[in-house]
Parts: C-alpha cells; sequence; structure tokens
C-alpha cells in the first residue's frame, strides 16, 4: 500500500510544478490550473499523512539538523538580498551600458524635463501582452526618473474598457500626454514624439517662425535636394511654428513672429522691405540671416549697421579632405564657449560655400563669434583664381584662419528712447548671421551636427533655452522584445527550472548514496 501512496505523492509533486509552472506563465489562476495545484497539495497531504513516522525519523537525524543550519544561513542570505532589493527600489541609479546610449534620455528631452513648471500626466492604452509595452513603460520610467512631475500608468483597453472610452481611444499602442485641461496624443515608443507632446501641454504658446521668400530663398516646401523641408519638419518638432512671409504685401512683420529667417537670397531686398525688417528689429525683434558668398551685397552692408562684416569671399579649408570633403566644405570645431548656444555645443559642423562673417567680440552687448574655420583656412578673395582651380592663400589679401561663420547679438530694442521705469524689464533684439544658406538644406542637415547647429540658434533667437542642446540621434537598432508571457517563460525555464532541477538531482544522489550504507 505505501509504495502506491508513493507514487500518488510523486504525482502530488508533479501536478503542483505543472500548475505553478503554468500560472507563472500566464499569469493568470483559470479554474484548470487551479485544480491542478489542489489535486498537488491533496496527493502530497496524503503521503505526508501515510509517511508521516518515517518523515519523523528522517528529519530528527543528525544531517537534517546540518541541512536545517545551512538552510538558515540560506535564508539569511536571500534576506539580505531583499533588503538591498528594496533599498535599490528607492535609491537607485540608471546606468546605460549600450553603445549607442540607447536607454538615455537626450540632454534635450533632460533640460526640458528639469525645467517643468507644470505637472504632466501620461496614460498609456496598451494590452498586457502588446510585445512593445516594454519599451514604452522603459522610455515611460527614463522621463519620470529625471523629474517628480512627470507620472504615468497604464491601461489595459481589453480589461478597462470604460477607461479607454472615457479618454477618447479607439486603438491599441496610444498615449495621452495630459498637463492641466491640455491633452496631446503620441502614437508608438518615442522619445521625440512624447518629448514633442510634452512641449505642446506645457507651453502657453505657440511661436511661429517666418521665412521670407520672393527673392530666391530657399523654399520650406521644397523636398528637393536644395529645399528646406528638413529644416521645417525639424523646427515644427520643436512645438514650433513654420509659416512663409511675402513682406512686400504686408505693412509689417507679423506680431507673431517669434523669428524671421532670411536664407540664402538670390535677389536684393527692396527698400520698402528692408525698413520694415529694420522696424522689427528696433521693436525687439529677432533674425536670422543666412547669406551666401557673392549675394545681396546692399543687405551685407545693411548688417554693418549692427556690427557685422561680411566678406564677399569664400571660405577654403584644406582640412576638409579628411572627411571626404572638398576644400570649399569649412569643417567647424571651435566655438564660442560663453554663449549659450555653443557652451556645451562638441559637434562638428560643415558649411560648404561659406563667406566670412566677422564681428568684433564684445560680451557686454553679448556680440560674439560663435563658429570659425580652422587654422588650416583662409577666407580667398580672388573670385577669378577660385573659379580657375588656382586659388592659393596670399599674404595681405587674404584672410588666415581660423575665420568667422557665424556670429551673434543682442541689441536694446530702439522703438522706445524713454528709460525704462525702475523694475521694468529692458527690450532686446538679437539677430544672428550665417554666412551659408546650403548647410541645412535637404542634402546636408544631418550631417554631424548641423540640424542641432541650426536649432540651438533658432531656439536662442526665439527666447526658448530650455531647447538648446544636443538631441537624440536614432539608434538604428532594434531590440528584442517579448510578450509578457514569452518574458516569464524565458525567466522560469532560463532562470528557476534548471537550477532547481540541479539541486533535486543533488539531494535525490546524496539520498540514495545515503540509504547505500
Amino acid at each position: 500500500m505505501k509504495q502506491y501512496v508513493s507514487y500518488l505523492g510523486l504525482l502530488g509533486l508533479v501536478l503542483l510544478a505543472v500548475g505553478g509552472v503554468i500560472y507563472a506563465v500566464q499569469w493568470e489562476m483559470s479554474t484548470p490550473v487551479a485544480a491542478l495545484i489542489w489535486a498537488g497539495v491533496l496527493l502530497s497531504i496524503l503521503f505526508l499523512y501515510v509517511n508521516f513516522p518515517e518523515m519523523k525519523r528522517v528529519f530528527s537525524g543528525r544531517s537534517v539538523k546540518y541541512g536545517a543550519n545551512a538552510a538558515v544561513m540560506a535564508a539569511v542570505f536571500i534576506g539580505i538580498l531583499v533588503i538591498v532589493a528594496l533599498m535599490s527600489i528607492k535609491y537607485k541609479t540608471r546606468v546605460d551600458l549600450t553603445s549607442t546610449n540607447r536607454y538615455t534620455l537626450s540632454a534635450q528631452t533632460q533640460k526640458i524635463l528639469k525645467g517643468l513648471k507644470k505637472n504632466i500626466e501620461v496614460i498609456s492604452f496598451y494590452r498586457s501582452d502588446e510585445r512593445t509595452r516594454q519599451a514604452m513603460e522603459d522610455l515611460l520610467q527614463s522621463y519620470s526618473s529625471v523629474t517628480p512631475r512627470f507620472t504615468y500608468w497604464f491601461v489595459d483597453p481589453d480589461r478597462k474598457p470604460g477607461e479607454a472610452e472615457k479618454y477618447g481611444v479607439t486603438s491599441y499602442r496610444t498615449t495621452l500626454v495630459k498637463s492641466g485641461a491640455r491633452q496631446e496624443t503620441v502614437s508608438y515608443e518615442s522619445e521625440e514624439k512624447l518629448t514633442n507632446a510634452v512641449l505642446k501641454v506645457t507651453r502657453d504658446e505657440v511661436k511661429t517662425v517666418y521665412f521670407l521668400k520672393g527673392h530666391g530663398e530657399n523654399s520650406v516646401d521644397s523636398d528637393q535636394k536644395d529645399g528646406y523641408k528638413a529644416v521645417k519638419d525639424s523646427l515644427e518638432k520643436e512645438n514650433l511654428a513654420v509659416k512663409d512671409l511675402l513682406l512686400i504685401e504686408k505693412d509689417s512683420v507679423p506680431q507673431d513672429c517669434a523669428v524671421l529667417v532670411i536664407s540664402g537670397p538670390k535677389k536684393e531686398l527692396l527698400p520698402a522691405e528692408l525698413k520694415k525688417i529694420t522696424e522689427y528689429i528696433d521693436r525687439g525683434g529677432s533674425v536670422l540671416f543666412m547669406l551666401d558668398p557673392y549675394t545681396v551685397p546692399e543687405l551685407s552692408r545693411h548688417l554693418g549697421e549692427y556690427g557685422f562684416k561680411l566678406g564677399n569671399d569664400i571660405i577654403i579649408d584644406t582640412l576638409s579632405k579628411v572627411f571626404g570633403a572638398n576644400y570649399l566644405v569649412p569643417v567647424v570645431t571651435s566655438y564660442e564657449k560663453e554663449h549659450p548656444v555653443t557652451e556645451n555645443f562638441s559637434l562638428m559642423t560643415f558649411f560648404p560655400l561659406s563667406r566670412s562673417v566677422t564681428v568684433e567680440r564684445n560680451p557686454a552687448k553679448g556680440v560674439y563669434t560663435l563658429a570659425s574655420s580652422g587654422a588650416s583656412s583662409w577666407a580667398e578673395t580672388d573670385r577669378k583664381a577660385l573659379e580657375d582651380g588656382k586659388a592659393d592663400f596670399t599674404e595681405g589679401r587674404d584672410t588666415r584662419g581660423p575665420v568667422g561663420i557665424v556670429a551673434v547679438g543682442a541689441f536694446e530694442a530702439k522703438r522706445s528712447k524713454e528709460t525704462p521705469a525702475d523694475g521694468e524689464k529692458k527690450t532686446y533684439s538679437r539677430i544672428a548671421v550665417i554666412g551659408d544658406s546650403d548647410f541645412v538644406n535637404n542634402t546636408n542637415i544631418n550631417l554631424a551636427g548641423n540640424r542641432d547647429f541650426f536649432l540651438n540658434t533658432v531656439s536662442w533667437l526665439a527666447e526658448e533655452a530650455d531647447l538648446i542642446s544636443i538631441r537624440k540621434k536614432p539608434t538604428g537598432l532594434t531590440p528584442i522584445i517579448l510578450t509578457t508571457a514569452q518574458g516569464r517563460f524565458v525567466f522560469w525555464f532560463g532562470v528557476v527550472i534548471p537550477p532547481s532541477l540541479i539541486a533535486i538531482a543533488g539531494i535525490g544522489f546524496f539520498l540514495k548514496r545515503r540509504s547505500a550504507k
């Protein structure tokens, strides 16, 4: 009879193991799983009851006492690990060991999150077994670790359809970003989209960047190689509105203009247009001039009134060959470290066919040369020699590098001659001048740090300091994403079950040798 009871006891252990593994993988106590576990418990109780005298004799032996001591020590060790784990929940540090910093938020995102003045609530609608849910959870956890103002939670639309209906969510993988009465929807797992949504719900206004047209400027709607469609897309991702401006049809630069961009005009501006731009600057406006070599000499001379000198030249840089470019593409690695646009900027930038831009440095007035070519460059003034391919540095005529390419200045607005009252904030105009407009066209915008440099300059002009930083680049990697059930399956069959089987085999081997003595 005891032999049959032993078989039943073994069957009970098998049922417990099978039921436990199924529950661990599915994480759901269904009726069949509960039945397996309960049957295993009953058979195990029966085995213990029938073999109680033998069990008592075995457990009262000296070896069992030693085993109990070992078990106590193991329990103490496990307890220490549990305490350490609990402490790590409160005092935690995240370390990204991936070669591309895949799980590290960009400097821009961190800067925005640390500067939040409003609370952000995020609700992600994902199925429990959605394979991409973990990717979104990792991303949201990274955001919440930067600031306590960012909180999030997940809702399974299948289990809580009322919640999905309450927020008007009709599809999976939908994330709502809320702040006060504002709400934005994010699809898929993207830091860029999530940060953009945070900007939209926390900004009191959307600033507008106007691009002047009518003089052969680069078109923000063109997807050709020399177009600015990529520029428009990049600015809109920064939560900035982008519009064209045909100034000849307007009485003045629009009042909602945060930044006016004059990019690569081929023809001179009309005197009436130049007057409107000057009036805009005088009342505290911000303008970005990107003027190519040998173009618009009148506009170039007009910028001299603000201290900017644009050379009638082209910068030649012999270092360009090292990077696979020609001599007419200056490589910039030297930046002004006392200006917010470039104080933390360390990426290379490339300016194909650029003219020199010089200004007298005056920190008290915020006048700086932001970017300069290297020592191996010079500003070539002999256009004919350049066209003949015989350009060479000539002492006294050409300018030896470093040669300025980008300059900025902040000037007190002239809209009123009255002295501001005590405590009243003065209004300043901001001007940036770049000797090249091609460096951010659809062909060149993704070269090294070109995009970041341009966006940082526009952010400074628009007085959006928290947008000045290095943006995250696409990693180009595809991680392996498992469903919840697959993850638990890998955990149990890779971490739990093999060591358990080895431990049981060791115990069985020990008992067998002991009984053979």
